[in-house]
């Protein structure tokens, strides 16, 4: 059975918006903080569909993981005035899931679904239809008397987000009227992040502690918030909770988050390269089974960060470290003996 949550955004000072602020999710644009290109372009696209009284185009949403997409879905939802149902690719198994989600839809009514490339297939079909012409077709009965009904839907739309564009079939890829990419944050952006976040929590932080925490974030807002929150812990336990620079540096020294935001996990994939295929190149699978991490977590997580800040190559024979990798956990490369070929 689907799994769903309504949210229902024009409602003022409700349960809901309180939940949503507490965990720190900033409901417009105003509050939204960097993505200004993506921003731009929606903005254009809600205020072209409000003024036309029509729902906005469906709209899909791919980045790596913990860039805002749930977020930026609920402030589409918000700046719409509609109400918005969240479930995710996984949680619908069956045809009849979907079809049970669709119909219980109202006029402007926004269906979010996290990780849409895990869609089955089947449930797939059944969405075509749906999204091009808000018609749903069901088989009932089956064999020889099993006959088509076509029910007519509600003027919808669906926003997906997904981590992996290229694992979602082309047909529903097509489906959707707006694509856009979620871009990792610049580090004045995740400062005003951070700030933000600190006063929603009443935690007070100063300017050069919210500098580094930004320069570890990985330039991801998720992770953040997370780092203010363990930093928080921090200061209550071992001072006076005013989060400071010294406060700050110790730590993110405890949680062993270096100065460029690495963890122990990013470094033992760059050490992995180093010291087994020294500096690469080294095939995915083989990484992953180096470093006992899924294939997955590797490409989704790992390494988009790591190419971002220039410490991973992705080549056609596989993922190399750079000289700045090297350089920032202070090792070297091993002498290579000359080929007598």
């Amino acid at each position: 059975m689907a799994i769903e949550r309504i949210i229902n955004t024009s409602a003022k000072d409700e349960p809901e918006e309180q939940e949503l602020e507490q965990t720190l999710r900033p409901r417009d644009f105003k509050s939204y903080v960097g993505q200004e290109r993506l921003k731009k372009n929606l903005k254009l696209a809600i205020s072209a569909a409000k003024k036309r009284g029509e729902p906005i185009d469906h709209v899909l949403l791919y980045g790596p993981p913990g860039l805002g997409k749930t977020t930026m879905a609920t402030v589409i939802a918000n700046e719409m005035g509609a109400q918005i149902r969240v479930t995710s690719g996984p949680a619908i198994e069956r045809a009849g899931d979907l079809a049970s989600l669709l119909t219980n839809l109202q006029d402007s009514d926004i269906l979010f679904i996290d990780e849409i490339h895990r869609l089955h297939r089947v449930v797939e079909e059944v969405l075509y239809s749906a999204m091009e012409d808000f018609k749903l077709d069901i088989m009932l009965g089956k064999g020889p008397s099993a006959r088509s009904l076509r029910l007519d839907l509600p003027k919808f739309t669906i926003i997906g987000a997904t981590t992996r564009t290229g694992a979602l079939a082309a047909p529903l890829r097509d489906r959707f009227g707006m694509i856009h990419r979620l871009e990792f944050y610049e580090p004045d952006e995740i400062k005003q992040i951070i700030k933000r976040s600190a006063a929603i929590l009443k935690v007070p932080v100063d300017d050069e502690a919210a500098g580094l925490l930004a320069g570890r974030a990985r330039l991801t807002p998720r992770i953040a918030n997370r780092l203010l929150k363990r930093v928080r812990d921090y200061a209550d336990i071992n001072g006076d909770g005013i989060i400071d620079a010294k406060i700050a540096t110790e730590a993110l020294g405890l949680l062993e988050i270096d100065s460029l935001g690495l963890d122990p996990a990013d470094r033992s994939i760059l050490v992995a390269i180093m010291e087994h295929h020294n500096g690469g190149p080294v095939g995915v699978e083989t990484l992953a089974a180096l470093t006992a991490e899924e294939r997955t977590t590797i490409e989704d997580f790992y390494e988009p960060y790591l190419m971002q800040i220039g410490l991973l190559e992705r080549t056609p024979r596989g993922r190399k470290v750079t000289h700045r990798a090297w350089e920032h956990l202070g090792k070297k490369p091993a002498k290579t003996q000359p080929s007598l070929l």
